[in-house]
């Protein structure tokens, strides 16, 4: 059952850079840019380039490994076939849980905008229903998903362009004074806090098995949605603390929103609300089909029940494996506290990449991928170092979760391998 139907190929390059738009431009910068704000100040701007150049260390290891390892299941599949089994496991444990957890709280900040124009519903209600809605989306196929996603992400690009127009004239040069209030200490915090906001350039390689000529489309597709994003955020981030001091704008659930209450355009307001919503929504349905191809990838593999990774014959999407995504997030939604997640999602996230960027290193390059790091190895290797840095600056409140998290991977690995060898020799005596 598992391996009698297939996925297809109808993502061209203009689908994949959207699936990385989709997921990247989101809640990162229609919601953390204000708690980001909170801690750099109107150096906010420098901590989005910072987070940028670290993140393009690690994507250009992407960019390598997807061109050399075009498989469904990004990440976890690279460090399962180059490093070890145990490693690709704890990879794509570690992805799943902080993309499950970043899902959530995507999912509530989208409920927070909707809140804001529909004011009778509770918010985690709303957030549950997002789950649940773009779950049964991935469920009916990637073509249906990829052209719900390629309109929103048009959307919402057009609509944050927008923004930055209507907010330039109210920009007053007093909102960036003092640039720094927390010093070098709130600038790099501020950097591992807007790391949330750039994690989706990775997605697109979940996808691989989907996507038409992968060893040059992903990593094209890849880069170009990281820099794409990197713009769009530079100029948001610059509008907004322009427009409204960095203390007001930490303290608001919907940040750019508020900016455009300044400018006195109520129909502005609804606008950049809708932008928002769009944003959101596109993150979190990008999060469950990146999600759900890495589970369907380990069953695949055998590190997880095999009866997962069955495809269904009419949609062609792996439905047990979106379910297994889409539920858990939809739960999480109920619980979430925003900052708190945003660390604890992009901890697990960084220690994923970076065992990505030791992939990176430890891969045989005479596979002559059809895409070369520059410089090799010294992007991979400064991936390692500035990821390490910048988790420092997350809460500390979230080591303990990690912890509990890594030891339950553990001894899922373990359980399942026991597992695994018992089934071996069952069979092997009939």
């Amino acid at each position: 059952m598992a391996s009698q139907y297939r996925m297809k190929r109808n993502l061209t390059l203009f689908d994949a850079v959207s699936v990385g738009l989709g997921v990247i431009i989101g809640a990162g910068i229609f919601v953390v840019v204000g708690t980001a704000a909170g801690v750099a100040g109107p150096g906010v701007i420098f901590s989005i380039i910072i987070a940028g150049i670290v993140s393009l260390f690690t994507a250009l290891s992407f960019a390598e490994l997807c061109s050399a390892i075009p498989e469904e299941g990004g990440a976890y599949e690279y460090v399962f076939k180059i490093v070890s089994p145990f490693l690709g496991f704890m990879t794509g444990w570690m992805l799943i849980l902080g993309s499950i957890v970043a899902g959530a709280a995507v999912s509530l900040s989208l409920a927070d905008y909707l809140a804001f124009l529909f004011r009778s519903f509770p918010a985690n209600l709303l957030a549950v229903g997002a789950c649940l809605l773009f779950t049964l989306i991935n469920l009916v196929g990637a073509r249906q998903s990829k052209i719900v996603n390629d309109v929103l992400v048009i959307l919402k690009v057009l609509l944050l362009l927008l923004f930055v127009l209507l907010g330039i004239p109210y920009i007053q040069l007093s909102n960036f004074q003092p640039l720094l209030p927390n010093g070098l200490s709130g600038l790099i915090e501020g950097a591992a806090i807007m790391m949330f906001a750039y994690l989706g350039y990775c997605d697109v390689t979940t996808i691989s098995e989907e996507v038409e000529c992968p060893q040059k489309t992903l990593p094209i597709s890849t880069l170009l949605s990281l820099g794409i994003s990197a713009f769009l955020y530079l100029l948001v981030s610059f509008t907004a603390v322009g427009v409204i001091n960095y203390r007001v704008l930490s303290m608001s659930g919907s940040p750019l929103a508020d900016v455009m209450k300044v400018t006195g355009n109520d129909m502005a307001v609804w606008v950049v609300s809708l932008g928002a919503i769009f944003a959101t929504a596109t993150v979190l349905h990008m999060l469950i089909l990146s999600v759900s191809r890495i589970i369907y990838s380990m069953s695949r593999n055998h590190q997880i029940p095999r009866f997962i990774n069955h495809i269904h014959p009419q949609f062609h999407t792996p439905y047990v494996s979106i379910l297994l995504t889409g539920i858990p997030m939809a739960i999480f939604a109920l619980f979430v506290n925003l900052k708190y997640v945003v660390s604890l999602a992009t901890f697990l996230i960084i220690l994923s990449h970076l065992l990505v960027n030791y992939a990176a290193i430890a891969i045989n390059r005479r596979t002559k991928p059809s895409f070369r790091i520059p410089f090799y190895p010294i992007p991979p290797i400064l991936g390692i170092i500035t990821f390490a840095a910048l988790s420092v600056y997350l809460l500390i409140d979230v080591w303990p979760v990690v912890i509990v998290a890594l030891l339950m991977g553990i001894v899922l690995y373990y359980i399942d391998k026991a597992l695994l060898e018992k089934t071996r020799r069952e069979r092997k005596r009939r």
